[in-house]
């Protein structure tokens, strides 16, 4: 029990201190912080570490998980022992005075495709009357390697891209402007902290000892620059112009209560991809809110592909991860159409619109709308482990 006076149900109690780094609250220069409640402990005013004073967080990830459980259980001290209440009071800075900035330097940048129901969401739009499912799907965690440049964190406006918008129509060339097809994808990200040497393989087993937390993400894309561009080598420029994140990590090490099995597989694995003894499936509760109505609520215990199975596949070929790094899920969707995750298929790729309260109507989203994306999973003892928010509003193209 801390002895701070907590909001109830905010989601940031001492079960769940999460990482991030902010600016401002009377504090020079970029600081570690962890959320408690609606406050930020400063690290570096606490311990003085001149880890904790960096543009990131990586420099502290790459440690490994013996300082991630240190400093863990140091600040849990801190928290609920009332004889450091008078050393750690000055150090919690009121959330509202602060900025939060991108807490990683994604050093490298993956985006998965592990929902069954997103996948086959799309196959049915796109290969009507055939298997929703491409052959390899089901063997293996299908994936694209992004443009870790363009992952900003929430907040950071989203600037419609431009692009090839299909092939030619009645002329030579293919038609080009602002994306007509803008979309969000609701998304689960995982944080790679200890980094893995070339060559080396990165098992099933060994997921909690190369990634400290989750994030949320946000992946947008333009759908049709996307559609016309990715055959043969899949997802480029309609992906490349922007991914968000939330702006707080939630360490593994707070999730052990949401931690389920991965559904029921219809097919075999190939060892390395077995995660019997050591499912990563997790219950996490997501919202998504376009102008601040919910349109979606997926469900991420359903997801094939764990992410621990993701790092797997990643590294199989040897490909080494770094510290920094962020891996994320693909578009999370459940078996309703409440849960999709996308407006691809919230509106059957704009042919459907979806109505909203206030009587306008999306088939994408138009300039000046704003995408939230929040999500909540199971703590100890009834509690509930917050994840904040990821959000970005719309910005009109630029000539």
């Amino acid at each position: 029990m801390t002895w701070l006076e907590l909001p109830e149900d905010s989601g940031f109690g001492i079960e769940n201190l999460p990482l991030g780094v902010f600016l401002g609250g009377g504090r020079p220069g970029f600081r570690h912080g962890v959320r408690i409640g609606d406050a930020v402990l400063d690290l570096f005013g606490m311990t003085g570490f001149p880890v904790h004073r960096t543009r990131t967080l990586d420099a502290f990830l790459v440690a490994g998980p013996g300082a991630w459980r240190d400093l863990r259980e140091q600040v849990t001290e801190w928290l609920t022992d009332a004889r450091h209440r008078v050393r750690v009071e000055p150090h919690l800075v009121p959330l509202d005075e602060v900025s939060l900035h991108r807490p990683i330097g994604v050093a490298d940048y993956v985006d998965f495709y592990s929902s069954r129901q997103h996948a086959e969401n799309v196959g049915r739009l796109f290969r009507p009357g055939t298997d929703p499912l491409p052959p390899n799907w089901r063997h293996l965690p299908i994936g694209y390697h992004g443009r870790s440049g363009t992952v900003e964190v929430s907040g950071t406006p989203v600037v419609r891209p431009c692009g090839q918008l299909g092939g030619p129509d009645d002329g030579e060339l293919p038609p080009f402007g602002p994306t007509r097809k803008l979309d969000f994808e609701a998304e689960v990200g995982f944080v790679v902290g200890a980094p893995s040497e070339p060559g080396e393989r990165v098992p099933v087993e060994a997921f909690t000892e190369h990634v400290f937390g989750v994030c949320l993400v946000d992946d947008w894309s333009a759908r049709d620059l996307q559609a016309w561009e990715y055959v043969p080598l899949g997802p480029f420029l309609g992906k490349s112009f922007r991914t968000s994140m939330s702006p707080w990590i939630v360490p593994l090490a707070a999730l052990e209560a949401a931690r389920v099995p991965a559904p029921p597989r219809g097919t075999g694995l190939l060892p390395y991809l077995r995660d019997d003894g050591a499912p990563w499936g997790l219950d996490l509760a997501l919202e998504v809110r376009i102008n601040g109505e919910v349109v979606s609520r997926p469900s991420f215990r359903d997801m094939y592909w764990t992410p621990a199975q993701q790092l797997a596949h990643l590294t199989v070929n040897g490909a080494s991860v770094s510290a920094g790094e962020l891996f994320a899920s693909g578009t999370v969707s459940g078996a309703a159409p409440d849960q999709w995750g996308s407006l691809l298929e919230l509106t059957a790729n704009g042919t459907q619109p979806l109505r909203l309260a206030d009587g306008s109507t999306r088939g994408f989203l138009e300039d000046g709308d704003t995408v939230s994306l929040s999500a909540s999973a199971p703590g100890p003892g009834g509690t509930r482990i917050g994840f904040g928010e990821v959000v970005g509003r719309v910005e009109p193209a630029r000539p």
